[in-house]
């Protein structure tokens, strides 16, 4: 993944362009806290300058094939998933996200793992039971924002975020996991990474429409 992830840190004032970043739209040198493109039919994350990511961000622009990764940040405390529903979604890790795939038409699931984002077979009617109860959460936008569960000691955890968000944890894992358990190191970046996204999103509930 490109190093364009980086820009998950909070924004500081007027970055300089970063020495071999460009633009993979047009070839422009880029700044470190670059926004993203996806590729819907390939679902290639590209890093893009200004002027590209605002393109995208108009609707049907390039016939939909591309849409630029919008910069929310949501936090639902009251986010309802019980440890069976969990089990059904056969997610084998403590954390996973769920986004709409508009290419296939349908939600997946993926997990963090050494190896890279791993895909997990998503029983849909279990997911579709657990929006049910989520209407708060309903309206992410398809392809670019994704649900980020988190299964913690006291329950589960829920962030609506930048489907780039998602694969800076996935790059996270892969390169800093060691051994079997993972090891320390890494298990403290993960919960560094939540405590971060924790303080920079805005609580909603996700109960409520």
């Amino acid at each position: 993944m490109s190093t364009g992830l980086r820009r998950f840190r909070e924004p500081r004032p007027s970055p300089a362009p970063v020495a071999g970043e460009r633009c993979e739209m047009c070839a422009e040198p880029i700044d470190a806290r670059h926004g993203h493109v996806v590729n819907v039919e390939s679902r290639a994350l590209l890093c893009a300058c200004r002027s590209c990511y605002l393109l995208f961000t108009v609707p049907g622009a390039a016939q939909g094939r591309f849409l630029a990764v919008p910069d929310r940040y949501l936090y639902a405390p009251d986010f309802m998933l019980s440890a069976a529903e969990w089990d059904e979604l056969q997610i084998p890790v403590r954390m996973a996200f769920f986004f709409h795939n508009s290419a296939l038409g349908r939600t997946v699931a993926f997990y963090p793992s050494p190896a890279g984002a791993t895909e997990s077979e998503l029983p849909l009617p279990t997911w579709d039971r657990v929006m049910a109860a989520n209407p708060g959460l309903a309206d992410a936008a398809p392809d670019v924002e994704a649900l980020l569960v988190d299964r913690r000691p006291g329950g589960f955890v829920c962030h609506l975020v930048p489907i780039d968000a998602c694969y800076e944890l996935v790059g996270l894992v892969r390169s800093r996991w060691k051994g079997f358990d993972g090891g320390q190191e890494v298990w403290q970046a993960i919960d560094a990474f939540f405590e971060e996204l924790r303080a920079r999103s805005r609580e909603v509930r996700a109960g409520h429409g």
